[in-house]
C-alpha cells in the first residue's frame, strides 16, 4: 500500500470499505451519563441505536477532544517502524484535533530523523471525511504518493458539500449555535433547523422548517442545488438512528438521479453527542461552498 490512511471515529464510512482498506482510526472518547467510553472503531448500530436511545430519555451526553499525546501514542509505533501515514482531521472549524494531530507530529519530528506523516484539515465532518477517506483510498491506488494525496485532498475538502437537518434544538443551544429562547420556541413550533457547513470548515444555519417532511425536502432541494456529478457520484446519508428518515431521502434522490451511490450510515456517538438523535445529514460532492 506505501501508507495508511488514519482518521478519528468521527468519520462515518461504509464499515466494509474501512475494513477492507484497512482505515485506521484515532480513539475518543464519550461520556453517557456518569460513564465513560473510549470509541475504538466504527461503532456497531445496535450500541449506536442504544446511544440514542439513552440520549431520547435525556441522560447527558459530551465528548471530550483528543490531546497531541493521544496521537503520538497511535503514531508513534508506525514512526518507530519506518511506516507513513495521511491523517483526515475532523475540521478545524468544529474541533481542535486538527491542531493537536499537527502538533503530535511536529513533537515526534524533534525524537525521529524522519517522520513521514500528512496531517489533513478535511473542513469536513461525518459522511463528508467518509467521501475524502474513499478519494484517499482511489488516489493511493491510483499511485499517488503520500504528498501528492494529502495535496491532491486538501485542494478538494471543499467539492464536499453538507447539509444538516436537527431534530432537538436544545443540542444546538447547548452548543451556542441558537438561544435559549429560539431552542424552546422552536421546539415548541416543530421547528427544524437546516444547516451545512461552510467554506471555513464551521456550522451555518442557513434555513428553519415546520416539520420533517418540509425539512427533507430541503435537504433534496440544497443537493440539486449544488450536486455536481463531474466531482463524483458517492453520496452519504448519515442519521442519529432515524433509518427510515434515511431511506426515504435516499428513494427520492434516486427518483431523480438513479446514477447515485447513496451509502446510508448511523451517525456516530462523537458528533451525535453534540446533534442528538434524529439528526439527518445529507452529503455529496458538489459545487463550491
Amino acid at each position: 500500500m506505501g501508507y495508511f490512511i488514519y482518521s478519528d471515529v468521527s468519520l462515518d464510512i461504509d464499515r466494509n470499505i474501512a475494513e477492507e482498506q484497512d482505515i485506521r482510526f484515532v480513539p475518543m472518547e464519550y461520556m453517557l451519563g456518569e460513564e465513560v467510553f473510549c470509541c475504538e472503531n466504527l461503532e456497531t448500530e445496535e450500541k449506536m441505536h442504544n446511544f440514542y436511545e439513552q440520549l431520547r430519555r435525556k441522560v447527558t451526553t459530551k465528548t471530550s477532544q483528543i490531546t497531541p499525546s493521544r496521537y503520538m501514542e497511535a503514531f508513534e509505533p508506525l514512526v518507530k517502524e519506518g511506516k507513513a501515514l495521511i491523517y483526515l482531521a475532523l475540521s478545524s472549524g468544529l474541533s481542535d484535533t486538527y491542531s493537536s494531530a499537527c502538533l503530535a507530529v511536529q513533537n515526534l519530528k524533534e525524537e525521529y530523523d524522519e517522520v513521514n506523516i500528512e496531517v489533513v484539515d478535511t473542513l469536513a465532518g461525518t459522511g463528508g471525511m467518509g467521501l475524502l477517506a474513499e478519494c484517499a483510498i482511489a488516489n493511493r491506488q491510483a499511485g499517488m504518493t503520500l504528498q501528492e494525496n494529502a495535496q491532491w485532498l486538501r485542494d478538494h475538502a471543499l467539492d464536499i458539500q453538507h447539509w444538516f437537518k436537527v431534530e432537538d434544538l436544545m443540542y444546538l443551544k447547548r452548543g451556542g449555535r441558537v438561544s435559549a429562547a429560539t431552542a424552546i420556541m422552536g421546539t415548541a413550533l416543530n421547528i427544524k433547523p437546516i444547516l451545512m457547513i461552510n467554506k471555513e470548515g464551521k456550522l451555518d444555519t442557513i434555513d428553519k422548517k415546520r416539520g420533517n417532511k418540509q425539512a427533507m425536502k430541503a435537504l433534496a432541494e440544497r443537493f440539486e442545488s449544488s450536486y455536481d456529478p463531474t466531482k463524483g457520484t458517492t453520496v452519504y446519508i448519515c442519521c442519529a438512528d432515524c433509518m427510515n428518515e434515511a431511506h426515504k431521502l435516499k428513494e427520492m434522490l434516486l427518483e431523480r438521479h438513479p446514477e447515485l451511490k447513496i451509502r446510508v450510515t448511523m451517525l456516530s456517538p462523537i458528533i451525535g453527542a453534540h446533534t442528538g438523535p434524529d439528526m439527518l445529514s445529507l452529503i455529496h460532492f458538489g459545487t463550491g461552498r
